[in-house]
């Protein structure tokens, strides 16, 4: 149970991890525009506000005096810590104005959205490209967003107003908005982890309880099981066989009287036999009503009087306990005596095979079981659809032996046999 919860626990942190993740993104992301709205609040109220006003028709052509007064503007009530760079573009590429004195009288190609500025009065915000040729002196200030819009000279002719920012204030945006949401939304999380810890467990318990609730009463079903069994094959042996024991002993008695006739007593002697066979067949099926116990005879013992049936079915039929060291655990050996009964009944009743072979055998590790036979086979896509036609047992083995933590393989085809293998770890 502890390491459901734990498995639970760790659930929960990986789901705060994710969280806190997806929020510092959303939290970032978010920042990212209320900067960017900032700065194009901020450089158009500039540009419109400060700006424009100070161009006059002379900037256009680059007379001094017109460069100055912009200039004056800009340096006093444009530029500040946030705002490091502004440039005044034609619409030809060719900047007339830059706190950046070398930059003026330059010409460089405008890009899509910069003419589109110009052309529909769009506000444009963007990171700064600082490998551009004309932001070549913008490099040595870091990451810079750069935003863009149109003025217009008294004469009607537009320029560009571009304004380069610091990013900065972005990724501080971000961080302010993360430090907002992050206690309320990691801090549910943490309460709702700690409030679902005690109900897990609780759970958990409970599980625990039905899960043991429902093996004692599968055992008792099994020892029912079992004892009737035992009952059963108690009444049969001492009753029927024991009877039909003493009629065979009666007639084989009966046949050898001095007075009886030939043909009488031949006749005696044949159906002495066939009680025999039949008390033989009858003990058979008791063993395999009520397994012995294995703890006392040992499953080789066992095994022997389970391969002993094929006798009765003309099979020719070996048993290999050469690398079997017992005893084993008693469920172990309980295991390999149900797979190996399961697995010779399939034989007996299906594979028309003419041998079988068993080997059992074990080691510190493992125990296993191997039962061969040269019957007809099957298909084993078939063997679901076989349960109504017996081989339910085979399917039962695989269920038996994954319940005990062991593998089991079944192989078989049509026409070369079926072998069944088990192994069952010791440990």
């Amino acid at each position: 149970m502890a390491q459901q919860i734990t498995q639970f626990m760790l659930a929960g942190l990986v789901a705060v991890v994710i969280v806190g993740f997806g929020t510092a993104i959303a939290s970032r992301r978010i920042g990212e525009r209320e900067a960017i709205v900032d700065a194009r609040t901020t450089a158009l109220v500039r540009a419109q506000g400060f700006v424009e006003p100070a161009v006059t028709d002379g900037l256009v052509a680059g007379e001094p005096a017109a460069v100055a007064k912009v200039a004056r503007v800009v340096e006093s009530a444009v530029i500040d810590k946030q705002l490091v760079r502004v440039k005044i573009w034609t619409r030809a590429g060719k900047i007339v104005y830059s706190d950046k004195k070398r930059l003026e009288g330059s010409r460089f190609p405008l890009g899509a959205d910069e003419i589109e500025a110009i052309e529909k009065g769009a506000i444009v915000a963007d990171v700064s490209d600082l490998s551009a040729p004309e932001n070549r002196y913008e490099r040595a200030e870091g990451k810079l967003l750069e935003v863009y819009l149109p003025i217009r000279a008294p004469n009607g002719t537009r320029l560009l107003f571009e304004a380069y920012f610091r990013y900065d204030p972005v990724a501080a945006a971000g961080a302010r908005i993360w430090r907002s949401f992050a206690p309320i939304s990691l801090g549910a999380l943490i309460v709702l982890e700690l409030v679902q810890i005690p109900l897990a467990w609780s759970l958990a318990r409970r599980l625990r309880d039905r899960q043991r609730e429902r093996e004692g009463l599968l055992q008792q079903a099994i020892d029912a099981s079992e004892l009737e069994r035992r009952r059963i094959a108690a009444d049969l042996h001492d009753g029927v066989v024991q009877d039909l024991a003493g009629v065979a002993y009666s007639l084989t008695g009966a046949a050898r009287q001095p007075d009886v006739p030939v043909e009488t007593a031949q006749e005696l002697e044949r159906s002495a036999a066939g009680v025999r066979s039949g008390v033989k067949a009858l003990r058979s099926l008791l063993i395999e009503i009520y397994p012995p116990n294995l703890a006392e005879i040992g499953l080789a013992s066992a095994l022997s009087d389970l391969v002993a049936r094929a006798e009765l079915r003309d099979l020719t039929a070996t048993l290999d306990t050469a690398d079997l060291h017992e005893p084993l655990p008693p469920p172990i050996a309980g295991l390999l005596y149900r797979c190996a009964q399961e697995a010779l009944r399939n034989v007996f009743n299906h594979a028309r095979a003419t041998s079988v072979e068993v080997r059992v055998g074990s080691d510190r590790e493992r125990a296993y079981l191997d039962v061969r036979d040269d019957g007809v086979g099957f298909d084993r896509e078939s063997l679901g659809s076989g349960v109504s036609g017996g081989h339910f047992g085979l399917q039962g083995i695989e269920d038996l032996v994954a319940a005990a933590g062991g593998t089991s393989r079944l192989r078989s085809s049509a026409g070369e046999g079926t072998d069944v293998h088990v192994e069952v770890p010791l440990r």
